[in-house]
């Protein structure tokens, strides 16, 4: 008797499987999803802007991936390429961020771009290294 029968997509589907937590910031916690290790960065942010809408979580994102990079853990301050293969980085967290988005306003008839700056205390890094902190426990 077969209990499981795989799915169609599934059958044929070369590489290993990874489980990803992926924090967005603003959210209440992670979104958790699998995906083949051989997914793409764009393709891994499309999953998580879909499955965040899917449950409803707020604030509202949108479904652009144009609009959002990851960053990894352990590639420093650098977004990862949306080309990248994502199982490439070793790690299975992520930090999905919105783009800076540039504005334009017009001042003395000349345009000015200006980046859009959030409001508030300190950048993504910090509050990322400060949600780390609090889980190393020391021995």
């Amino acid at each position: 008797m077969l209990l499981y029968k795989p799915k169609k997509s599934q059958v044929g589907k070369g590489g290993n499987r990874l489980l990803l937590n992926i924090t967005v910031l603003g959210s209440a916690g992670p979104i958790r999803f699998v995906v083949s290790e051989e997914e793409h960065v764009a393709s891994v942010i499309d999953t998580a802007l879909k499955s965040y809408a899917r449950e409803g979580r707020l604030p509202v994102l949108g479904l652009d991936v144009n609009n959002f990079v990851l960053y990894s853990p352990n590639a420093g301050s650098e977004a990862l390429s949306p080309w990248d293969m994502i199982g490439s980085f070793g790690v299975r967290n992520f930090v999905l961020c919105k783009k800076p988005q540039s504005e334009r306003r017009v001042d003395g008839g000349r345009e000015a771009a200006t980046a859009y700056v959030r409001k508030g205390s300190g950048s993504w890094k910090s509050w990322f290294n400060r949600s780390l902190s609090r889980k190393v426990l020391s021995h």
